[in-house]
């Protein structure tokens, strides 16, 4: 049930980081909420089986600052890559 509980608190803290982005019309709404929530899960499900208590608070610490991390990276990386996909796209199709 934990794993539920963390992985929706990921999804929300995803949303979140998305309004605080710039370049955030790069992608669409539900990319970075997807991404934390994927990681949270990801990140918990890996502590677990090495052997953390899922009621302890450092597991929640470390899935949830995963999310905000794995969030913030596609959210600041992704913007750049299209905006440079799409230049390289424009110039090759201004040629032709």
């Amino acid at each position: 049930m934990e794993l539920l509980f963390v992985t929706v608190i990921g999804a929300g803290l995803g949303a979140l980081i998305r309004s605080f982005l710039p370049g955030r019309g790069a992608f669409g709404l539900l990319l970075l909420p997807a991404v934390a929530a994927s990681a949270t899960a990801l990140v918990w499900v890996a502590l677990v089986y090495l052997g953390w208590k899922f009621d302890g608070t450092w597991i929640w610490v470390v899935s949830l600052a995963a999310s905000v991390l794995a969030a913030a990276a596609v959210g600041i990386i992704l913007p750049r890559k299209r905006r440079e996909a799409d230049t390289r796209l424009l110039d090759e199709l201004s040629r032709a």
